[in-house]
C-alpha cells in the first residue's frame, strides 16, 4: 500500500540542465531522488510520480528544485516564498566592502562587469525629428543580444508615425500623459502604463496639452527605428488589448519582494515580458537569469553589484543585465526601490539561479 506523502525540497533553488532534444526525461517530484533534478525511483512507496517530458530541442533549461512549481518540470519561482528559497546578502560583510564602487562615467554610462552598465536617459544626447527628441539606450553595438531600446520624449504636439518593423514592441510611460495611436487606433496612456504594439505596426505618441510624454519602447527581436510616411491602418483586432495599468490586487508575491506583469503573453507579446515591481530596503543575494534584463528604476535609490563591481542606481536610471550575468540589486532608500523591468526572451522575472 502507498503511504500518503508530501514533496520534500530538494534544494529552494532551480537546476540548470541542459536537455537534448527529443530526449525523453522524468523529472523528480519527490525530492527524495539522489540524481536531482532526475528520478532514481526514489518515489517508490509514495503517492508521488515522476513527470515525464520530452525536450523540445537542445537549449539550457531551469528545472524546479524545491518541487512546488506549478509549471512542473519548469521552475516558476514558487522557491522565493519557502524558507531560504529569497536569499539576501549583507552588503556591509568584509568581502562586499572591499568591492570597489564604480562612478566614472563613459558618457552617459557607468560600466560594471562583462556588458552591463547603468545608463542614464538624461544624459544621454538626442536626436530631434519634428517634436520627438530620442536616444538609444540598448543596442546590439552595447552588448545586447535579444533587445533594443529607445527613450522618447515628446511635447507641443504629435511625434512623427514611427515603427520597430516586423517584431513585437513593448512601451512604458515613464512620466505625462496623452494618448498612443497604434496603426490608427487610439489609446489613453497614463504615467506608469505599460503599452502593447504588435508586429508590424506603427505608433504615433500625443501628449495632453502642455504635457511632455515620455516613454521607454524596447524591441524584440532586435531592429532599427523606421519612419512611415503615413500611419497604416494594420491594427491587428485579434489582439485588443494594448495598455496595462498597475494594479495592486495583481501583485505576485517574491519572498520580500513584489511584481505585477503589465504586458506579457496574456495579451499577445511573444518573447517580451514587462514588470513593474517594489524592492524593499535589502540586497538580494548575487545570481543569474537565462534572460536578458533591462531595469529602470522609477523612485528610490539603490546599488548594483556584479561580479567584483559596485555602483550606486538612482531613479531615472536605467540598468541593462545580459543574459547570465552575476548581479544583484539592492534597495539603499528607507522606502525601497521601486522598478520597471522588461525580460527577453522570457516569462516570469521571478525565475533565477544562484
Amino acid at each position: 500500500m502507498r503511504r500518503m506523502a508530501a514533496p520534500l525540497v530538494a534544494q529552494p533553488k532551480p537546476y540548470l540542465v541542459t536537455l537534448e532534444g527529443g530526449r525523453t526525461y522524468f523529472w523528480c517530484a519527490c525530492g527524495r531522488s539522489a540524481t536531482q533534478p532526475f528520478c532514481d525511483g526514489s518515489h517508490r512507496g509514495t503517492d508521488i510520480v515522476p513527470r515525464k517530458f520530452v525536450a523540445a530541442r537542445t537549449e539550457e533549461v531551469l528545472l524546479c528544485g524545491c518541487k512546488h512549481t506549478g509549471g512542473s518540470p519548469f521552475c516558476d519561482g514558487a522557491h522565493t516564498n519557502l524558507p531560504g528559497g529569497s536569499p539576501l546578502d549583507d552588503p556591509d560583510s568584509p568581502a562586499n566592502r572591499s568591492i570597489p564602487v564604480i562612478i566614472q562615467q563613459d558618457g552617459p554610462r557607468r560600466w560594471l562587469n562583462g556588458s552591463c552598465y547603468i545608463v542614464s536617459p538624461a544624459a544621454t544626447p538626442k536626436t530631434a525629428r519634428e517634436r520627438l527628441r530620442y536616444c538609444h539606450l540598448v543596442t546590439p553595438e552595447l552588448g545586447a543580444c535579444y533587445q533594443n531600446q529607445v527613450f522618447l520624449e515628446v511635447e507641443g504636439g504629435a511625434s512623427p508615425v514611427l515603427s520597430l518593423g516586423d517584431r513585437d514592441v513593448i512601451l512604458f510611460v515613464v512620466s505625462g500623459g496623452g494618448c498612443a495611436i497604434i496603426s490608427g487606433r487610439e489609446f489613453e496612456v497614463n504615467p506608469h502604463d505599460g503599452v502593447y504594439i504588435r508586429p508590424g505596426e506603427a505608433m504615433q505618441l500625443v501628449p495632453a496639452d502642455q504635457e511632455t510624454l515620455r516613454v521607454f519602447a524596447l524591441a524584440s527581436p532586435q531592429g532599427a527605428l523606421e519612419w512611415p510616411a503615413a500611419m497604416p491602418h494594420n491594427f491587428d483586432a485579434d489582439f485588443p488589448q494594448r495598455v496595462v495599468s498597475v494594479d495592486a490586487r495583481q501583485r505576485t508575491e517574491m519572498g520580500p519582494r513584489y511584481f505585477q506583469l503589465l504586458v506579457d503573453k496574456r495579451i499577445g507579446s511573444r518573447t517580451i515580458t514587462q514588470f513593474i515591481g517594489h524592492i524593499p530596503r535589502s540586497k538580494a543575494a548575487p545570481h543569474r537569469h537565462l534572460y536578458e534584463e533591462s531595469i529602470i528604476v522609477l523612485a528610490g535609490q539603490g546599488c548594483l553589484w556584479t561580479e567584483d563591481r559596485k555602483s550606486p542606481v538612482s531613479a531615472g536610471e536605467a540598468i541593462f543585465l545580459p543574459r547570465k550575468q552575476l548581479h544583484s540589486l539592492e534597495a539603499t532608500s528607507a522606502d525601497g526601490m521601486f522598478v520597471v523591468g522588461v525580460i527577453c526572451p522570457g516569462d516570469n522575472p521571478s525565475v533565477a539561479y544562484y
